[in-house]
């Protein structure tokens, strides 16, 4: 086999990854061979998946390039991805301590210019086929069927959290509500920091989280104000700063839909297995991000939008874009806001007009 770039582009993935995700998963998923007949090699159980999910390749198409039924190609993408979320569930992890919030909060002012931040929220429908005897429960404001993938995203593109499986009937701004994110929010058994003013400030301010029109403006959620503003005004400024650090979970949902093509079209499974295939791309997105031998063809540089000197420099992901009829963004709907959220809001749009001055740079 020609370990090369032909490799990394087959598999989404370095050599070295692949071998280290078959010694992990290996126990898990192979079988014994029989007198009838010999088992699948866990290196093609793996290879298929990974092939699957790289490319979206119908599994009668795999099936002529592996060797093997399209039955036993649906077997191993399902075995084979249960054993990857088992293995790689610890990839995605919610911060336990204040003082992992304030780690992430201090990487958002540092690379973003937004402080108090906590991570950027937003969700995908991932259009799935009508499920058996589901009615309208997962019709979708598009007219298609899906489950809907809810995310919060650091400042480095890595999911801190995420929520898969909501119908894609459920109202946009209700789906973060039936999250186990948001419960633990209104019980308050997260730790988030503390109140604290913002830099040469004052005022006590909440450490929030960051969203677009879909989501409720809250104490601890910032969205933008709505509407067109003149150019130069605090309202505008806001706005602006505020899309340029939620960019981070565009960014993330981007490259992962570029290089697992799966999310092309419509996920033909049922909800449960369209679940644990967004969920595998999911913890593969992190694992990758953060190895040392595929990181740079996973997240190349110019793969993510960057700044220069105010001038949007779009990523390379976004050439793709189109082609992604299966990832379709949340509905941004209207909603009333609490005086004291609306208060909030205001005081980060005073601080980014007067002491809040932007630090351009390229992503990494």
């Amino acid at each position: 086999m020609n370990f090369s770039k032909k490799f990394e582009n087959f598999c989404r993935m370095s050599y070295e990854d692949f071998e280290y995700l078959l010694n992990k998963i290996g126990p898990s998923i192979s079988k014994m061979d029989t007198n009838m007949r010999k088992c699948i090699p866990i290196q093609e159980k793996l290879a298929v998946t990974l092939r699957f999910l790289a490319s979206g390749d119908s599994f009668v198409s795999l099936s002529y390039m592996f060797k093997f039924s399209p039955q036993a190609v649906s077997r191993c993408v399902q075995e084979v991805c249960r054993a990857l979320v088992q293995e790689l569930k610890d990839e995605i992890k919610l911060p336990q301590t204040t003082d992992e919030w304030l780690k992430i909060a201090h990487d958002f002012n540092e690379r973003w210019n937004f402080p108090h931040c906590l991570g950027a929220i937003d969700g995908k429908h991932i259009v799935i086929q009508c499920p058996i005897n589901s009615g309208t429960e997962f019709f979708n404001y598009k007219g298609t069927f899906s489950i809907v993938l809810m995310a919060l995203v650091d400042a480095n593109y890595m999911f801190t959290y995420v929520d898969i499986g909501c119908q894609g009937r459920i109202s946009d701004g209700g789906v973060f509500k039936n999250t186990s994110l948001w419960h633990k929010l209104e019980a308050n058994e997260i730790l988030l920091p503390s109140d604290e003013p913002l830099p040469s400030k004052t005022d006590l301010m909440p450490y929030v989280f960051i969203g677009d029109g879909a989501f409720s403006l809250g104490k601890n959620m910032m969205k933008p104000y709505t509407g067109v503003y003149e150019k130069g005004s605090i309202k505008r400024i806001f706005n602006y700063r505020l899309s340029r650090a939620r960019r981070i979970v565009e960014n993330a949902f981007g490259i992962m839909s570029s290089v697992f093509r799966v999310f092309r079209k419509p996920i033909l499974l049922n909800e449960q297995k369209a679940a644990d295939i967004t969920m595998t791309c999911v913890l593969l997105h992190n694992f990758l991000r953060k190895s040392k031998t595929s990181k740079t063809s996973y997240s190349p540089p110019g793969a993510f939008d960057s700044d220069k000197e105010s001038e949007f420099c779009p990523g390379s992901w976004r050439n793709d874009q189109e082609d992604m009829s299966s990832f379709i963004p949340l509905r941004r709907v209207p909603r009333r806001s609490g005086l004291e959220a609306m208060r909030v809001r205001d005081l980060f749009a005073e601080y980014f007009i007067s002491n809040g001055a932007v630090t351009w740079q390229n992503d990494k």
